[in-house]
């Protein structure tokens, strides 16, 4: 069997995987890379290059940097007084919540933004006379739409940057991503208090039951003032040392390690807690799926697929006709599998297939990773949409009849920006 027979049924093995989770994601990803080495298709260093990816590196360092903001109290205490400020009208606390869960997720994850603003949250709404289901459905959509925003926001924009980076064909900036992820963010908020929020079931009643939250370990505490103010300030810093990379010549995985090195050498953070803060599932599922690019690219399976993709746009396609097929593949698959497993599969096939159509890769990878982030009709595809299930007694096909519109919104949004912003053929 040719190696590019190989990588394609590792490939199909490895969503059926992803999409059944009959294994986590994590294990399946590592299995991944562990098939592709013991059938040939690569070797052993490629099969662990991931671990040592840069972007790999900067999600480690963010995850703690992010975790003292959590650990200590920062984050809770933003939130409570940002929330209440909004006063007790419900479409200006919807409003004031996703403003406030968008803005935290851009830096920090997403999932430990809606942990520690979900209890704020239920005791807001119930408070205010509202159905807690009216707010946490929009906190969690607010989590994903942030997250498009920047580099750290979530691991589909790291995974895309990581393949243009492997292939030395250049990188994303920090804050490039902003350039389609904000008019994202603003579409998305303003879908959820106009139309959004009337779809939205209310099945919560209203009650006074006590807020509570998983802290996916990480650890929501109020912490004194010194560690609080350090915490701010390693934050502030690191975010600074991120956004001036060029002009300081400090790597941006590099900036995320010395902030971390920083927290725990202040004994903000302990080294039990700075383990805590990371999402090892995140890590692991990321560094395993890397490695798939490099069987795609010397196997010749991507070419194959990329050829049949082409063939079906034929040379010179319009690039909107190239970014709608892309959004329909990638926005599709992220639904029923985790946005991060859905990138780490298609930004190496992405690749392939810009090449082949002579188009810019960077306009290509970037309409993946923002495609992989629109898991808003389904629970299942990102941990904020499942975070809140429980909590507002949803039903799978509530984030159908709301997420489903809000996914055309960001089509339409997508497919008309992101061939200005990034021309497929400069």
């Amino acid at each position: 069997m040719s190696q590019a027979a190989i990588t394609l049924i590792v490939l199909a093995v490895a969503i059926v995987l992803f999409v059944s989770e009959r294994l986590s994601l994590a294990v399946t990803a590592v299995g991944v890379a562990m098939a592709l080495y013991l059938t040939g298709v690569i070797s052993a260093a490629d099969a662990f290059s991931g671990f040592v990816n840069p972007s790999v590196i900067l999600f480690v360092g963010m995850f703690i940097v992010g975790g003292a903001l959590f650990s200590t109290g920062v984050a809770t205490k933003a939130g409570s007084l940002i929330v209440k400020w909004a006063g007790g009208n419900e479409r200006t606390l919807l409003a004031a919540v996703m403003v406030l869960a968008a803005a935290m997720s851009a830096t920090l994850s997403n999932t430990s933004t809606v942990a520690v603003l979900m209890p704020v949250t239920i005791g807001i709404a119930a408070a205010s006379g509202i159905a807690r289901g009216k707010l946490l459905m929009p906190l969690a959509f607010a989590a994903g739409l942030g997250g498009m925003i920047t580099l750290a926001g979530t691991p589909p924009n790291a995974i895309v940057r990581g393949v243009l980076e492997g292939s030395n064909l250049g990188t994303f900036g920090f804050f490039e991503f902003g350039l389609i992820g904000v008019p994202l963010t603003i579409a998305g908020i303003v879908y959820m208090v106009t139309i959004g929020y009337r779809l939205i079931p209310d099945r919560t009643g209203v009650d006074n039951a006590p807020a509570s939250a998983p802290s996916n370990g990480v650890v929501i505490a109020r912490g004194n003032t010194s560690n609080q103010s350090i915490a701010i300030a390693v934050f502030v810093g690191t975010i600074l040392a991120m956004i001036f990379e060029r002009r300081i010549g400090v790597p941006i995985h590099v900036s995320a390690v010395l902030g971390a090195l920083a927290l725990v050498a202040t004994k903000v953070l302990s080294d039990k807690q700075a383990y805590e803060a990371v999402d090892w599932g995140t890590i692991f599922l990321f560094a395993g799926m890397l490695p798939m690019a490099t069987a795609l690219d010397r196997s010749g399976a991507g070419k194959m697929i990329a050829d049949s993709v082409i063939s079906i746009l034929g040379q010179g396609a319009s690039p909107y006709l190239i970014t709608a097929v892309l959004f329909v593949v990638v926005g599709g698959l992220t639904q029923f599998m985790s946005n991060t497993a859905a990138a780490a599969v298609l930004a190496p096939l992405a690749l392939v297939i810009a090449n082949g159509l002579g188009a810019d890769p960077r306009a290509v990878l970037m309409t993946v990773g923002i495609a992989a982030s629109w898991a808003f009709a389904s629970p299942v595809g990102t941990p904020p949409n499942t975070l809140v299930v429980g909590p507002g007694k949803f039903k799978f096909l509530d984030y159908t009849k709301v997420g489903l519109p809000l996914v055309l919104v960001m089509f339409v949004v997508s497919v008309a920006l992101i061939p200005m912003i990034w021309p497929f053929f400069p």
